[in-house]
């Protein structure tokens, strides 16, 4: 079925296997056919003619640390200490009390 709608990523290809699965290739078929354009349709096109939602496919993404996303940090952290040291304590305002007439 990927020769007939455009699929770019990991997520399109569990898209497409979850349409597949719930409309069939027919009408997917036929749906790609009722597509204009010189270009293959998007998923999200065909979700809309066939008239579902395609649930979010959500990768679980691994935390890799940098070395230099750790050095960004590290260098942002400075820059707000410094920054934190070099204000001097503003002078609070109380109010006074209301008096009553």
């Amino acid at each position: 079925m990927e020769h007939l709608v455009r699929v770019q990523n990991e997520r399109d290809r569990h898209t497409l296997a979850w349409l597949r699965a719930q409309v069939g290739d027919a009408a997917i078929a036929a749906a790609v056919q009722r597509c204009t354009g010189p270009t293959k349709p998007y998923l999200s096109t065909l979700c809309r003619l066939l008239g579902v939602t395609a649930p979010r496919f959500i990768a679980p993404r691994a935390q890799v640390a940098s070395v230099t996303a750790e050095q960004s940090l590290a260098t942002i952290r400075q820059i707000l200490a410094s920054r934190r040291s070099q204000r001097s304590p503003k002078p609070v305002a109380v109010a006074a009390p209301m008096r009553r007439p």
